[in-house]
């Protein structure tokens, strides 16, 4: 049986404060799931987890599997820009990890973290943050 793969993008935000995953068709138009890791916990704090992010992403596979789109390709966001971290939070691994478990095909992973060029100053003053 020569079964082919209908692909999709998975948008995973992952700060170091949650983890939201949207997987949209290949175009980018078109939502097909979206859940966070604010939607599985109860506790804010845990929001970011490991375990938040996997059981967030097992719930977008299976909405994904649904729709027939077995295929994803990954675009890895972090907060960036000016004043936020340019690496992605503890969720954005796991993330991925559980995407693949759930027997969807991983295509390219790519990151897509803003980074500035000129544009606004940094906050701080003229000496820096004095810690």
């Amino acid at each position: 049986m020569n079964e082919t793969t209908r692909w999709g993008v998975a948008h995973i935000y992952s700060s170091y404060n949650n983890t939201i995953i949207h997987i949209t068709d290949i175009t980018g138009t078109e939502t097909i799931a979206l859940t966070s890791g604010g939607q599985v916990v109860k506790a804010h704090r845990l929001e970011s987890s490991p375990t938040a992010a996997m059981t967030a992403a097992k719930k977008a596979a299976e909405l994904c599997l649904d729709k027939g789109v077995n295929g994803l390709h990954v675009k890895i966001k972090a907060p960036g820009v000016h004043n936020g971290p340019m690496n992605p939070g503890p969720g954005a691994q796991a993330a991925i990890r559980a995407l693949s478990r759930r027997g969807l095909k991983i295509g390219f992973i790519e990151d897509v973290t803003p980074i500035p060029h000129g544009g606004c100053r940094k906050k701080g003053g003229r000496r820096g943050r004095r810690v």
